[in-house]
Parts: C-alpha cells; structure tokens; sequence
C-alpha cells in the first residue's frame, strides 16, 4: 500500500471514528469488493488489500494511535507490516481473512458477510456468498427463474470436514500447545506490545491431523463451483436482493453455512424508463394527427397496443394506460403506462403540403388557439412539468 494514501481515507472514515465505524466502514468494503461481484475489477485484490490493512491499524487502539501521531512512518519504525504477499486470487485472500485463519474472523463471525461468533476450537458459521443475475425488464414484470453459478467453499467429502486422511488420527497442535492461540511480541514507540492471534497452524482448533486429508490438504473444507436456481419476483427493481439461506460458504467445526445473496440488475429497456412502479415512454405523432386525433401503436411489456391520441393533443401531454406498467412487488396493483405525446412538426414539405399548409394557417382564427388553461399551465406544459 502507498505510504501516501490516509487509512481514513480508504474506509472513508473521519479521523474521530470510532471501533463500530471502523468495522462498518471495512465490512461494507469487504461485501463490494467480494470476488463474485467484482471478478470485472482487475483492482479489486489490490483494492482489499488496502483496505484490509487500514482496518488491521485503525482497529488496535495501540496501532491506530502510533498512525494517528506518527504516520506510516512511525508504524514502520514500529516493526508493523502488512503480510499480503503469497496469495495467488483475491479469493484466497478472503479466504485467509474470512475463513477461519486469519485474524479478521472476529469481524464477520468467521464469514465474510456474517456468521456467529468464534473462540479457540469453537464452531463458525460460514461466510455469506454474493452474487449479480441480469435479466430483462420483461422479466422483471412477470417474474422469472435464473441460474446462478459461483465458488464456495463446501465440506471436504473426503475426509467429512476433519481434515484428516480417513483411518488416521488427530493430534494436539504442536505450535500453539492446544490453545488454538500464538503470542508476538511487538516493538512499538510506546514499549512492547503482546498480541494474542489465531495459530495459523490449527487455525485455532488446537489440533492438527497426524496425516492431512490427500483431497483438502488437511483444511476439510475445498473450494468447489455451485449452481442454483434462484426464483425472482415479479416487480423486483434493479439492485435488490434475494437472499437464499444455507447456500453460502460451509462453516467449520460444526457450523452452519453462510447465506447467498443475489443482487438483480434489470437490464435497461431503450423503450422505457422506470419511476417506481410506473413505465413512461414515449410517441411521436405528426402536428395535424395530433390536431385531428388518431390511433397508435404503443410499446408494453406485454407487447404493443393500440392507443387513441384525443383530437387536440398537445406536444408532452400525457396520455395513461391503467395497469400496463410494473406489478407491485408487495400487493395486487400494478402501476400506470405513461405515454408521453411528442408533437412533431413536419419537415420537408411537398409543394402540395406547403400549400396546404398555408391554407390551414390562412383559416386559423383566435378560437382555434384557445385553451382553458391559464398562463401557469401553459408555462408547465412548455417545460413538460
């Protein structure tokens, strides 16, 4: 990470902050730059690590206050490091932080998205799996089903989560002496400092297979592809999510899995634009037909239909179709079809229409320009408002 760039600035915390908005500001960063929502951000590994380390600082009170008076440069002189290097994909690095071996697992419960708590050989909950699903804005209305594929982290079926070869034993963790728990001193300005972290060799299970699992590598959990089958609402807008209990990453020790949270984005439609639960387009009709009145064809989600544009049109009045715009993702009604009415003058004219034309205008008179609207309603329909 560059000495320059402020660990308050990459949460985007102020310098007062305190604990809770600190782990706010880094778990909100850690859900949006989750590898199965941002696999399209070559930055993204670089982006956590960065924001990985200003949450290890800002969020030990002896670290943050050497930062806070002496800068990147007193944390170094410090003997702090960030130790980021050796990870091959920002989803190990997840996996280091989020699941169960490095010292982060407090944050989210062992999970990256949530999960229970953990202590020494205790159980944790799995971490939560986000992932997009586009469909269509037809989709959107009537509701539909998509398959969505994404990594997780499932139970070793070989070894059944143990981490062990079948048939061999599980012994007491030589490192951590069966605690689950590694002391380092650090040198800091203010003295020494004892740090109790998770033994990286157990994990903080304070034990360790004799002989790991040939399929896991003794971790009893592997990452593998998953697939489902996610029913969407019909009414469901852009970036809501569904959430799928049980189908995140597996827990350890016994814990129940993470959840799968599917953000949906609707694709934009060049035929309409949303406001709620209400579609608004738009229709040119040509001066005389609006003048006349006349019967177009109209875009819906259900397909096209026929609308009666009143004798007298004028240009940006609006036109309703009851019912033709978006259901209500909670209840029975549905929204409105907005039709937008845009008067086209005429361009081009033939020398019979330009005679015409000019007949048309010689008999206008004061009566034919009259409206019933004021002088406020003329303004707001000349604006569109």
């Amino acid at each position: 990470m560059s000495a320059t760039r402020d660990y308050y600035d990459v949460l985007g915390v102020p310098r007062d902050a305190d604990d809770a908005s600190i782990k706010k500001a880094f778990r909100r960063l850690a859900r949006e730059l989750h590898p199965d929502v941002n696999s399209h951000d070559p930055n993204a590994e670089e982006k956590f690590k960065q924001a990985a380390e200003a949450y290890e600082v800002l969020s030990d009170p002896e670290r943050r206050a050497t930062y806070d008076r002496y800068g990147h440069e007193g944390l170094r002189s410090g003997g702090y490091a960030p130790n980021f290097e050796g990870f091959g994909s920002i989803s190990d690095i997840f996996d280091a932080f989020f699941g169960g071996s490095g010292g982060f697992g407090d944050l989210f419960g062992g999970g990256a998205f949530g999960g229970g708590a953990r202590g020494p050989g205790g159980a944790i909950q799995g971490g939560d799996v986000a992932v997009n699903a586009q469909i269509d804005l037809a989709e959107a209305a009537h509701g539909t089903s998509v398959e969505v594929s994404y990594e997780t982290v499932a139970i070793c079926e070989h070894c059944h989560g143990n981490g062990a070869e079948p048939g061999t034993p599980i012994e007491t963790c030589p490192k951590c002496n069966g605690t689950g728990q590694l002391r380092a001193v650090t040198r800091t300005p203010f003295g020494q400092v004892v740090r109790a972290t998770v033994c990286d060799r157990c994990d903080g299970d304070g034990r360790v297979a004799k002989e790991p699992c040939k399929v896991c590598r003794g971790r009893g959990r592997k990452v593998e592809r998953s697939k489902v089958s996610v029913d969407v609402p019909a009414g469901i807008a852009d970036g809501q999510r569904i959430r799928i209990t049980g189908r995140g990453h597996a827990g350890e020790r016994g814990g129940p899995p993470g959840d799968l949270y599917v953000q949906i984005r609707v694709r934009e439609d060049p035929r309409f634009v949303r406001d709620g639960d209400d579609l608004v387009t738009a229709v040119d009709v040509a001066a005389p037909l609006a003048a006349l009145g006349t019967t177009v064809s109209v875009p819906t989600v259900d397909g096209p239909v026929e609308l009666d544009i009143p004798a007298g049109t004028q240009p940006h009045e609006t036109v309703l179709i009851r019912g033709a715009g978006m259901p209500a993702l909670r209840g029975r009604r549905s929204g409105d079809l907005r039709v937008v009415v845009n008067v086209v003058v005429p361009r081009h004219l033939s020398r019979e229409q330009r005679e015409l034309h000019e007949q048309l205008a010689d008999s206008m008179t004061e009566h034919n320009l009259r409206t019933e609207e004021g002088v406020f309603g003329k303004l707001r329909r000349a604006f569109g408002v």
